[in-house]
């Protein structure tokens, strides 16, 4: 009875023994689809023949600061099943430079003759791993460096409002780092399919002040990696003597009032105190109290009338080009949100589904993200916000447009609050008889991969519907205090998700 038990148990020792070497043969054989040989990625490498070419060729950047520990667990999983030569921390590793030389060695073997590496330029695909800033930044990158057969982006969820990553069906809640989990990522990459989306171009002038500086502000110090706005240089056609002009770029967002000024107090807590913000709850949660702390809940109480979008700026809009119209924004409102991709403040969809006959009658439409317009939405405070949590709830939509542009004077405030894709700044305004610009317009597509459930539509895409379901849009155009009033029923959740920063402290 104990030898048969005993050769019982060898046998199941055998067979199990036996699927693990056919599970890590499959893994090995899964894992060939991904993975780039030495002799592309490492200059000077011995140039050998391959006989496979993987299906799915991945370059994998990873913010190791982001998510917690998570980043450097990544890093530690993807480097271990992947050729770790094609895994790059972002902190040590600055994405233009890593693509330019990868691009280069490309180009240089393909005029060799070298088959094996055109098909990988063509097949090639990039993973991030990082908040919304991290995300945004490759997207810059690749858009920036202007490269042949641009590669598409999957974006790993790794922030704490994780906007884009939701915006293409890749969740938003941080991932898991396991080995399976990590292939699990890897093959929903290869069966994900590619979808164009709006870049846009932010350019900000102001006259050298007589006294003080209207330059930019971020929280402690400017993000010395991410696309957020950089001065341009003297030789730039866009510099103008004696103006400070700025350049940037969004896909996501561009907001301007109270929401980002509780981001702006969000990030420079957490750079004070970057040891307390690495839980995705906890972060959540410090962001809901600055809300409340910053006076975001009760504006009308707590903030000054000067802080209204009306009175900071005047605003032109331009859905026809070359015709430039005044912008009438309602008197309340204390955050302008100008929106590429159907993703706010941790997966919240601002523009909601507008009503077909007031659609048709106020010249909206179905947000694309590949239509050249942005959809302008405002918010009076953040219990405006609670309305995003209805089925159809929405904010107030302001205008669609190809191109806006905000002028700030001097008398109505000396600062306000500027947010692009998560990187929010504190804008000093004019102290003198001048005006500080700040003007979006079209700036070309980039290339996302997109999952079945993703959110975002394309107006190429026959499965993205043409007209949406009606809904009541009765409250869309309120004017009066007392209307708005009426509609504040509760404490809302929006408002309350911040994105990442800068390399070393964020998401």
């Amino acid at each position: 009875m104990v030898a048969r038990d005993c050769k019982g148990s060898v046998f199941r020792f055998l067979v199990r023994s036996s699927e693990i070497a056919m599970g890590d043969e499959n893994r090995v054989r899964t894992l060939k689809e991904f993975s780039i040989p030495d002799y592309i990625l490492v200059p000077g490498s011995e140039i050998r023949g391959v006989s496979h070419v993987p299906s799915c060729p991945v370059i994998v950047f990873i913010n190791t600061k982001s998510g917690g520990q998570l980043g450097g667990e990544l890093l530690v999983t993807y480097s271990a099943l992947l050729n770790k030569n094609q895994v790059f921390d972002l902190g040590k590793d600055a994405p233009d430079k890593v693509l330019q030389r990868l691009y280069a060695t490309l180009e240089t073997l393909k005029h060799n003759g070298d088959d094996f590496a055109a098909q990988i330029q063509h097949r090639l695909r990039i993973i991030v791993a990082g908040g919304d800033g991290t995300a945004s930044w490759l997207l810059g990158v690749v858009s920036d460096l202007k490269l042949p057969q641009p590669p598409p982006i999957a974006t790993v969820p790794l922030g704490t409002g994780n906007n884009l990553p939701f915006a293409f069906g890749w969740g938003k809640k941080n991932p898991a780092t396991d080995p399976q989990s990590v292939m699990s990522f890897l093959n929903y990459v290869k069966a994900a399919g590619e979808m164009k989306i709006d870049s846009w171009h932010i350019i900000m002038r102001m006259k050298a002040p007589k006294e003080g500086s209207c330059d930019p502000i971020a929280p402690l110090e400017l993000p010395h990696a991410m696309h957020a706005f950089q001065r341009v240089s003297s030789t730039d056609k866009l510099n103008l003597d004696g103006y400070h002009t700025y350049r940037g770029g969004f896909w996501n967002y561009f907001s301007m009032g109270m929401d980002a000024q509780v981001s702006y107090a969000f990030h420079s807590e957490r750079k004070l105190h970057p040891e307390r913000f690495k839980n995705q709850l906890y972060n959540q949660s410090a962001y809901l109290k600055l809300g409340c702390t910053q006076g975001w809940f009760c504006a009308s109480l707590f903030q000054s009338s000067s802080r209204n979008i009306a009175q900071l700026a005047k605003v032109k809009i331009m859905k026809k080009q070359g015709h430039w119209e005044e912008l009438n924004i309602p008197r309340s409102i204390r955050s302008i949100v100008c929106l590429n991709l159907p993703s706010f403040s941790g997966g919240l969809n601002p523009w909601g589904k507008p009503n077909r006959k007031k659609s048709i009658y106020r010249d909206l439409t179905l947000p694309f993200v590949d239509d050249g317009l942005f959809e302008v939405v405002g918010f009076r405070d953040a219990w405006h916000g609670l309305v995003l949590l209805a089925p159809n709830g929405h904010g107030t939509r302001l205008a669609q447009a190809s191109r806006i542009c905000f002028e700030f004077h001097k008398g109505a405030a000396e600062c306000t609050f500027m947010r692009i894709d998560g990187e929010p700044w504190k804008q000093p305004l004019p102290k003198d008889d001048d005006t500080v610009v700040v003007e979006i317009s079209h700036h070309g597509q980039v290339s996302m991969l997109a999952t079945p459930s993703c959110r975002s539509k394309s107006m190429y895409d026959p499965s993205s519907p043409v007209v949406d379901q009606e809904e009541d849009d009765s409250s869309d155009e309120e004017s009066s205090q007392d209307s708005e009033e009426r509609r504040k029923f509760g404490a809302a959740d929006t408002f309350k998700y911040p994105e990442g920063i800068d390399v070393a402290h964020i998401s």
